[in-house]
């Protein structure tokens, strides 16, 4: 890790929403927008050049604000990755919530995606000749992927209250529950906008800026329904009823389909390196996880090859093993030459070094989805059974697999998770996660039409964990969505008891950079969790009996 954890300056974020709101306002959106007649012309550079910024910052592209923004936590909590690194003492890795890690988060929604999409906005509103139906459509989809990535790590989110001050200049979050109410309206009009005629500076601006999909405007609708959808699943057990709602909108082909086949997977292509490649393989701070190695390895999974490489270390014989979460590290290079983590796909290197991807969502996701859908009887969802392989098939297709494997594998009823023994741990056995310890799934991978409906879910949560890899900020807010897959805890719990070791970690808390620029809105967002602002406190959407 490089200093760049230790010395992080003032946000920009804070200094627009609490300290320019005032007579410099207009002039700070406009100078940095740069739209106006002159720009808006042949080539629009300076609209194109910050919304391909925006994509790349949904995932940011920078090695350090990755590592901050998702690597070290919900990465590691999603039980895809741990890091090997000691950090000089207790972190986030072990429920030790180091404040100056999880700021930005924040910083990067408010800064890199929200404050560009408003320039946008603030700069195409003055130039009433060019309506940009189609580019304002795709914006908004970026913003919501951003707004619910945020209110899913700490619960309540500046979204609709972003940059509008109070007269004392706080600004107020959205509890989760208005964050997600926000969503589905947005996502409403991000639809109507794509389905609107555009015009020539429009279609300029949309084809060259999109970096995902190249300007097609159905692949956004669809992008747009399969986020609705997975909206509507998370928020069931809290409100089953606008859960259903919008689910069934989703589901209804009338409204432009799902992304439903891999050619229709929605990336971030970067140009460039993927952030987690120097995390990894430069600075050495990112290895598997263990229960990557336990789950796959344990079905026989022919994808485990495609998400980490043998480890290295004669302990392990070349085994693939990852990394229990909150062991015991006495130095950086005890578990270094454990399994690193690897991204190899029938679509190329997600993590590679020259022309890395991100996944924002893909097919498998889709079918899984539309189980679990099925499930609850939502109308348009179809059978459950079908959704479940199908959605295990498009993975396979994802990461290469042929169709005969698939089917293979599908038939299989024996195979579970293996347990984990870790021949390097401190303490001797605190490792091991042996047959018939509740963190050890029995689950097994052939469709059980007669089993209940809780292990159907938990079937079609952990293939859907597998196939949602290396996105580990859908993984985990699935898991504590659900419970599944089961994963290891803890093995050390530095929380002070503000998290429980069992219940694992719930949420992110908001960082003391938000609470002291914006006590006034702070409190008032803290008053929405229902529970102090910790580590333990669930989210609103968090509410399985």
């Amino acid at each position: 890790m490089k200093n760049n954890l230790k010395i992080i300056g003032f946000s920009m974020a804070v200094a627009m929403l609490f300290g320019s709101c005032k007579k410099n306002f207009e002039e700070y959106n406009t100078s940095l927008s740069g739209v106006n007649d002159e720009v808006l012309n042949a080539d629009f550079t300076k609209v194109i050049g910050p919304l391909r910024e925006v994509q790349k910052n949904l995932i940011n592209q920078t090695n350090w604000v990755y590592q901050l923004q998702q690597n070290l936590n919900a990465d590691v909590y999603s039980g895809y990755f741990m890091s090997p690194t000691t950090y000089g003492g207790d972190n986030n890795t072990n429920y030790f919530m180091k404040d100056g890690w999880n700021d930005r988060i924040m910083i990067n929604q408010l800064d890199d995606v929200m404050q560009k999409i408003k320039n946008f906005e603030t700069g195409t509103l003055v130039y009433p000749s060019t309506s940009f139906n189609h580019t304002r459509g795709f914006v908004t989809i970026l913003k919501v992927i951003e707004g619910h990535k945020v209110s899913d790590i700490h619960g309540p989110v500046i979204y609709t209250k972003f940059g509008k001050p109070n007269a004392d200049l706080s600004v107020d979050f959205d509890s989760q529950k208005d964050a997600y109410t926000a969503f589905f309206a947005d996502l409403d009009a991000a639809i109507t906008g794509l389905k609107a005629t555009a015009n020539t500076g429009d279609d300029k601006v949309f084809t060259t800026a999109d970096i995902v999909y190249g300007g097609d405007v159905n692949k956004w609708i669809k992008l747009a329904n399969t986020l609705r959808l997975r909206l509507a699943i998370r928020i069931n057990y809290a409100d089953a009823a606008k859960a259903k709602l919008e689910g069934e909108k989703a589901l209804n082909p009338a409204n432009g389909g799902l992304l439903e086949n891999n050619d229709e997977n929605a990336f971030i292509k970067y140009g460039s390196a993927h952030p987690i490649n120097d995390i990894i393989n430069a600075w050495g701070d990112c290895r598997a996880g263990a229960p990557i190695g336990s789950i796959l390895g344990g079905y026989n999974d022919p994808r485990l090859a495609s998400y980490m490489l043998p480890a290295t270390d004669a302990a392990v014989n070349g085994q693939f093993i990852g990394i229990r979460n909150g062991i015991t590290l006495v130095d950086n290079d005890r578990y270094r030459s454990y399994s690193k983590p690897a991204a190899k796909s029938a679509a190329g290197d997600y993590f590679s070094s020259t022309n890395g991807m991100a996944k924002l969502s893909c097919a498998a996701e889709t079918w899984f989805l539309k189980a679990e859908a099925a499930l609850n009887g939502w109308a348009g969802a179809g059978d459950a059974q079908t959704n479940y392989e199908t959605g295990v098939k498009r993975s396979f297709e994802e990461w290469g697999q042929t169709a005969a494997s698939a089917t293979t594998y599908l038939a299989d009823n024996t195979s579970t998770a293996k347990p984990y023994i870790d021949p390097k741990a401190v303490v001797a056995g605190q490792n091991d996660v042996l047959a018939g310890s509740p963190y050890l799934s029995t689950i097994t991978i052939k469709w059980d039409a007669a089993a209940n409906a809780e292990k159907k879910l938990e079937r079609i949560i952990t293939q859907k964990w597998i196939a949602t890899y290396p996105d580990g900020q859908e993984a985990w807010s699935e898991f504590r969505r659900t419970g599944y897959p089961k994963l290891f805890p803890v093995i050390n719990n530095a929380s002070g008891g503000t998290i429980s070791t069992t219940a694992f970690i719930r949420r992110l808390p908001i960082p003391n950079k938000f609470k002291d620029s914006n006590p006034g809105g702070y409190q008032r967002a803290v008053a929405t969790l229902g529970g102090p602002d910790n580590g333990g406190t669930k989210l609103w959407w968090d509410k399985k009996p």
